[in-house]
């Protein structure tokens, strides 16, 4: 299975109103329930007004697009992470699932995935 790199840095925060989101990024996930709006977004593109931010996350994706009828994909490569001590924040779209790290953890992170059989592009 291939995981792609994404090249930027990564912010996660709450944000009191959509109206405060840079839509035209070309990458952005807005999570929003009965009790918070959530952004995660490239940190040169958060906007100044959140309400709790925390920067400082890289992140990689599965390569392809995930069929649903795929199960453990995302459980797998949490659980090598978290046997290595590296917490993740995960984030799912209709294609596929993107995994954040801390930045200080995000080149163990790949090496120890490269070392059980995932590649890394």
């Amino acid at each position: 299975m291939e995981l792609k790199k994404i090249d930027y840095k990564l912010t996660v925060c709450k944000v009191a109103e959509v109206s405060s989101i840079d839509m035209g990024s070309d990458f952005y996930f807005i999570g929003k329930t009965d009790e918070e709006l959530s952004l995660v977004c490239k940190t040169e593109d958060t906007p100044d007004n959140t309400i709790e931010r925390d920067d400082g996350w890289r992140g990689f994706r599965i390569q392809g697009v995930l069929d649903f009828s795929l199960i453990g994909i995302l459980s797998k490569l949490s659980s090598i992470l978290a046997e290595h001590k590296i917490g993740i924040f995960a984030v799912s779209t209709y294609n596929t699932d993107y995994i954040l790290v801390k930045e200080e953890n995000y080149e163990r992170a790949l090496s120890v995935l490269t070392s059980e059989g995932y590649t890394v592009i």
